[in-house]
């Protein structure tokens, strides 16, 4: 990236333009379809796990298929849930917690106190700021400005443990909600993740068969991991990266747009990504709907180009060799 200009603290000119068009409006309507158009392709899914089942069709292609199908289930579920914790449904807070559980804790067996306490406080608070972002210090701290990683078992194999690590970030994201709601002794929360393994894949190996269960299983954790992995990484990993006590210096806008990195793309790198691809616009307005981003997209890039400001936009691979250059680095 190159040399930014100074940022003015001009913030409020962006934020009017975008409230002025109406795209800071929260869509409890809209938002509600997609909650329930995720529960009822839950419903079909289950509806066409017990017909492959009662009617003896067990052949492979149709666990590829289902575990395809809900594989696009977890990831909107993923994409909706984040939605509804950062309040771009509705504004009460307890209800968007309440709201979020189904497909959080149930559908995904991940924790929302974990994913709020993690991303929308200290990520989106002090994004790339190592003292607080946990998410800057991937990879033994590769990506932050000191280099601090020091284990040389990890640099010898660096491409193929980061790039491998792709395929396993949702067992990951198990694995730290698990670790928070306990630690923080969330009983109810645990609960309902808990509840995300009989109703979920009790049910799948309850009416298929174990070979044919399996493989929908695996086929789910293959794709879902790198699907939100590829995603997640090209959000910020390669951006500039500040200590704490630059970062604080900073004002909103020039700390949310040198830190993060959006994605070129139409209506399908938008789907295909949840909106993530608009990341500049996502961390400027976080509570701003996913829906609208695009459209905020095209104001916050006016704007930038009105002030000659940087405005980090790249396609998805060249985000990916920018990544991976980093990684050279190290």
């Amino acid at each position: 990236m190159a040399e930014s200009n100074r940022y003015p603290d001009i913030f409020h000119e962006l934020k009017e333009s975008v409230r002025s068009a109406g795209l800071l409006e929260r869509v409890p309507i809209r938002g509600s379809f997609e909650m329930i158009g995720i529960m009822v392709s839950l419903f079909l899914f289950y509806t066409l796990v017990y017909f492959f089942s009662v009617t003896g069709i067990n052949a492979i292609w149709t666990s590829f298929f289902l575990g395809i199908f809900l594989t696009i289930i977890f990831t909107r579920a993923v994409f909706v849930s984040h939605d509804i914790l950062h309040l771009q449904y509705f504004k009460n807070k307890t209800l968007s917690f309440r709201l979020s559980y189904p497909f959080a804790a149930i559908i995904l067996s991940n924790s929302s106190s974990w994913w709020d306490f993690k991303h929308n406080i200290n990520h989106h608070t002090w994004c790339n700021v190592p003292q607080k972002d946990e998410d800057i210090l991937a990879f033994d701290g590769a990506f932050t400005n000191k280099q601090k990683g020091d284990k040389k078992w990890l640099r010898s194999s660096k491409y193929l443990i980061f790039w491998g690590a792709m395929f396993f970030m949702y067992p990951a994201f198990i694995v730290q909600s698990y670790s928070f709601v306990i630690k923080r002794k969330k009983w109810s929360e645990l609960t309902l993740m808990l509840l995300h393994w009989p109703l979920i894949w009790g049910f799948v190996f309850y009416f298929l068969p174990f070979e044919n269960a399996l493989i929908l299983f695996a086929t789910l954790y293959f794709i879902l991991s790198p699907w939100l992995a590829f995603g997640f990484i090209t959000n910020h990993l390669g951006c500039e990266v500040f200590e704490k006590e630059i970062g604080e210096k900073l004002s909103w806008l020039e700390l949310q747009m040198r830190t993060s990195r959006s994605l070129k793309g139409g209506w399908f790198v938008h789907w295909f990504y949840g909106g993530l691809n608009t990341q500049v616009e996502h961390h400027l307005f976080p509570k701003a709907p996913r829906f609208n981003l695009l459209k905020v997209q095209k104001l916050t890039r006016e704007f930038a180009q009105k002030h000659q400001l940087d405005y980090f936009e790249t396609t998805p691979f060249q985000a990916y060799v920018q990544i991976n250059n980093v990684l050279k680095r190290y």
